[in-house]
């Protein structure tokens, strides 16, 4: 038998013979291939064997559709996407292709139909039902641990760490999916549709290369709608920030879309048990506070800042009577958010108004105190000055996957104490676990919350009546 020869063609963009699909195929993994060996002569020559070998297995095999139905998923990268944020051209990112969580290859199941609304291999995903608020607390997640941006590395709840991993991560899909299949989970909608918890996504998909981003849409930032507060996965980490309508580059082609299991509409965040809601307290002026100072605003700022991690200045709990407990902890918001000088002189402004009743900005750290009479690393939080022995409360960026910190186990001795432990294996121990997570959830409900109260995530209140 003679042996047939081969050699590397360019395949026709609408042609649809078994061919031209394989071979399009195998020049996107030789891009992703490229980029990520600067396009070395060896590496082209692996690739050339590469895309040779596919296509002698595609005609050896019979030809046809008998070789690819019998083709699983191939492990490896998927289609490159070029990072335009910041409305740069930036370096070329590759975008993992999909994949399980935690990069697994798939189990080979065999074929699946052609998906007749998207015109790609594989109808479209099932969906797990979520509301708004979970979308947007989940969006938090990796905002508040700092998640560094990697197209290869995956994080502690198993979503790779791109743009796309971070919204599967966010819309809870199960499996890390990639610019060109996001979208059959969702439904195209307009831009007057946007919702918190949507997505805008630009897939280019006769160029992968150029530009493939998308974030998740948490909400106009005025009534002009020329802005929108923008979560994403980009670099160096996770951010949140006004971003003009649709993107900095490439505007006119994000495209928006819901996600087919949302359940519900438009929903706050969860409350801070005491705080008022986002958005509703108006900033009463400089002269309400200092010394001298008697009035329900110095109350209301007290509770605000207990709900960003103050409640160690307060151990008997917010007054409407100014005192340095007040004037100590506007101050350490302020430090918390880099101010220095003038701007962190613990009388609240403007700025810090809104920042506490928007609930922006950074929390207040827990107390780090060095030098002679300071906590041993690993021994739990100090019991506030005159309390009856609740600890500091040490902020909700404690409590995130993948987070240790000796809060955690101090948490988790107190809810055993309680009787709130049954979903401890072992431990407790100092990282954040699921099970830490469901105990905090049973602890909650036993106070009779539900909804986004009793979500597992302690928060002052939880805190202070668990070591009360």
């Amino acid at each position: 038998m003679t042996m047939p020869a081969f050699e590397e063609y360019e395949p026709a963009g609408d042609c649809v013979c078994l061919g031209c699909a394989q071979r399009r195929r195998a020049l996107a993994r030789g891009r992703a291939i490229a980029l990520r060996d600067g396009g070395h002569p060896a590496a082209r020559g692996a690739r050339r064997a590469l895309v040779l070998a596919t296509a002698a297995g595609v005609v050896l095999g019979g030809g046809g559709s008998a070789a690819l139905a019998a083709a699983g998923p191939v492990p490896g990268p998927g289609p490159v996407t070029l990072d335009d944020r910041n409305g740069s051209d930036g370096p070329g990112t590759p975008q993992g292709g999909r994949a399980p969580l935690h990069g697994r290859p798939a189990p080979v199941t065999g074929p699946r139909p052609p998906s007749s609304a998207t015109g790609r291999p594989g109808a479209p995903p099932a969906v797990r039902a979520i509301d708004r608020a979970t979308i947007i607390n989940r969006a938090k997640i990796w905002l508040e641990a700092g998640v560094p941006y990697s197209m290869s590395e995956y994080w502690s709840d198993g979503y790779r760490q791109d743009c796309s991993g971070y919204v599967s991560m966010v819309w809870n899909l199960g499996t890390n999916e990639w610019t060109g299949s996001l979208d059959t989970f969702a439904t195209k909608i307009t831009k007057e549709e946007l919702l918190p918890g949507d997505m805008l996504l630009f897939h280019n998909p006769a160029d992968p290369n150029n530009g493939s981003h998308v974030v998740i849409f948490g909400g106009w930032v005025d009534e002009t709608r020329t802005h929108y507060v923008a979560y994403e996965q980009t670099r160096p980490y996770t951010r949140k920030q006004a971003t003009p309508y649709g993107y900095w580059k490439n505007s006119e082609k994000y495209l928006p879309y819901r996600y087919n299991g949302v359940t519900t509409g438009v929903l706050p965040d969860a409350p801070v048990p005491g705080a008022p809601a986002a958005g509703t307290a108006a900033f009463p002026g400089a002269a309400k506070f200092g010394p001298g100072a008697d009035n329900e605003h110095v109350a209301e700022l007290a509770k605000m800042l207990i709900g960003r991690g103050a409640l160690r200045f307060y151990p008997k709990g917010p007054s409407p009577k100014w005192s340095d407990a007040d004037l100590q902890a506007t101050q350490a918001f302020q430090q918390a958010q880099g101010w220095t000088g003038a701007d962190a002189d613990g009388i609240p402004g403007e700025h810090t108004w809104r920042l506490l009743v928007q609930r922006q900005g950074r929390d207040i750290p827990p107390t780090g105190r060095t030098g002679p009479g300071a906590p041993k690393p690993g021994s739990p939080p100090a019991a506030l000055p005159g309390s009856t022995g609740v600890p500091a409360y040490p902020g909700l960026r404690v409590f995130r996957p993948g987070q240790s910190h000796p809060a955690v186990l101090a948490l988790g001795r107190r809810l055993v104490q309680k009787g709130f432990g049954k979903h401890y294996t072992s431990g407790p121990g100092p990282r954040w676990s699921e099970a830490d997570r469901r105990n905090v959830e049973a602890f909650q409900r036993a106070q009779g919350w539900r909804g986004a109260s009793a979500d597992g995530y302690p928060g002052p209140e939880t805190w202070r009546r668990l070591f009360a």
